[in-house]
């Protein structure tokens, strides 16, 4: 699932890089977690002088390996790797708010986690706290392969931070609801969408939900706010030819 090339007996010129390719082939929805060792030793089999070994400190420890006679025979580099697997790039239709400047909209948007039915499922379970009245509904607990535990983190992504400024304050999201179909497994969630526009716009987002225990998927979003309503209709009316007419009206504004 995570490779990673094995370098045994490579040599390596003073400032030289190597590259090490890591391959990730994930085959579930969850994160994997692997280390890449770098072991390094000199040419010749001599040890790195070192003026007391067997005083090194904790941390160097850990990192090198010292030779019977004293100094240092290798030097050890451990990276960590996360694998975080994507679903794939899908040509998804955008789902589009549309709203009128100056209005609200709520919409309830539903998205497919596709693949996830290959994440880790809890098995079932059915608890409740005997020290309280059962009836009431947060203290009974019922899971039928979809743990509680399994979260989702979610968030609206933009192009530019020139439309994040503009849309970022008119979009609001919250996560209302998840189903699991237990036949295929399947995980819809379900979002409640709120824009209000204060000038017509037309912007693109993506929504990215994340589950804590692997998996990301993108799903995108398309934001239109149509021209407002006329606020008033300005009669002026002419008191006679090539004389001023005035009317006058009071502005206020909506911000500071």
């Amino acid at each position: 699932i995570m490779m990673c090339s094995v370098f045994a007996g490579t040599r390596l010129a003073p400032k030289e890089k190597l590259d090490i390719p890591v391959l990730f082939m994930p085959d579930t929805m969850k994160i994997y977690e692997a280390v890449v060792v770098i072991h390094v030793m000199r040419e010749n089999g001599e040890n790195w002088p070192y003026e007391d070994s067997a005083a090194l400190n904790k941390d160097l420890k850990s990192s090198v390996t010292v030779g019977e006679n004293g100094g240092i025979h290798g030097i050890v580099w451990i990276y960590p790797v996360h694998g975080t697997p994507e679903a794939p790039q899908q040509k998804l239709v955008p789902a589009v708010i549309r709203c009128q400047a100056r209005q609200r909209v709520e919409r309830r948007l539903e998205v497919l986690l596709t693949g996830a039915n290959a994440m880790p499922a809890a098995r079932n379970t059915a608890t409740v706290n005997t020290d309280k009245p059962a009836n009431n509904q947060e203290e009974l607990q019922v899971t039928d392969g979809f743990s509680t535990m399994v979260e989702f983190l979610y968030e609206l992504q933009y192009q530019s931070n020139e439309i994040k400024s503009q849309l970022g304050a008119l979009v609001g999201i919250h996560l209302i609801q998840r189903e699991r179909d237990i036949e295929s497994g399947n995980i819809t969630l379900i979002f409640s969408v709120v824009f209000a526009p204060n000038k017509p716009i037309r912007n693109e987002a993506t929504l990215v939900v994340e589950c804590t225990t692997g998996g990301v998927w993108k799903f995108p979003m398309l934001f239109i706010a149509t021209k407002p309503e006329v606020d008033d209709v300005i009669n002026i009316e002419a008191v006679g030819l090539n004389k001023e007419s005035i009317v006058g009206f009071k502005l206020t504004s909506q911000t500071r």
